[in-house]
């Protein structure tokens, strides 16, 4: 988690932040965004029927394609997956566990924005000392170094979207929203090679059989 707001963090602002704490050196506003890039990081297969879906948007982007490739060939959508519930509004988990961690270990000051008595957002400040610690983290620990560059991926496909925005895109595919509320989210691993496949179709359809030097007719 740590990790995640590392690299979702934005540059505080003073009209929008004004209980940052003096260590404060980012900010991840609601907790439904949060909650959402969390749960591209842990079911790959979804990441990468994301990444296909942006390249058909894209197809001079063909990094996204073969992002998504070198995830759905791998095992990663059974070994990296940590299973999230379906909740009211998608995916969750509750987060106060491990955002408690951080916060005792002062990375992480949690504050939340009130109105008429009602939590209205959430903030997540990122502390100096948690920066530090993500951004020197894979030094100490290598294993670890998947989930930064994961991390990072996932927030550069979503760059400038907002918790309510990513909520609508993950409710597009089927297989997410027909979810009954309480379970957890199935995997999507062999819908998603499917399509890679007919991506990779006609990305890199079949060249004409040839005769003698010459196409065959």
């Amino acid at each position: 988690m740590l990790l995640l707001i590392n690299a979702a963090a934005q540059e505080p602002r003073p009209d929008l932040d004004g209980d940052l704490p003096p260590e404060g050196v980012g900010v991840v506003r609601a907790q439904v965004r949060l909650q959402k890039l969390d749960f591209w990081v842990r079911y790959p297969d979804y990441l990468a029927y994301e990444l296909m879906a942006e390249y058909e948007k894209a197809p001079d982007e063909p990094g996204l394609l073969d992002l998504a490739e070198e995830i759905l060939s791998s095992q990663e959508p059974d070994l990296r997956r940590f299973p999230m519930l379906r909740h009211r509004f998608g995916a969750f988990e509750e987060l106060d566990d491990a955002l408690a961690v951080l916060v005792e270990r002062g990375l992480l000051k949690k504050t939340q924005v009130l109105r008429e008595r009602k939590v209205v957002e959430h903030r997540y400040y990122l502390l100096q000392a948690g920066r530090s610690l993500a951004e020197g983290i894979v030094a100490e620990a290598p294993a670890l170094a998947w989930y930064v560059d994961r991390t990072k991926r996932v927030v550069a496909l979503v760059d400038g979207l907002g918790g309510s925005q990513l909520k609508k895109r993950q409710y597009l595919l089927r297989d997410y929203a027909d979810t009954p509320i309480g379970s957890y989210i199935t995997p999507i691993t062999d819908q998603a090679r499917e399509r890679l496949h007919a991506l990779r179709a006609i990305a890199s359809p079949p060249q004409p059989a040839r005769v003698d030097g010459q196409e065959a007719s």
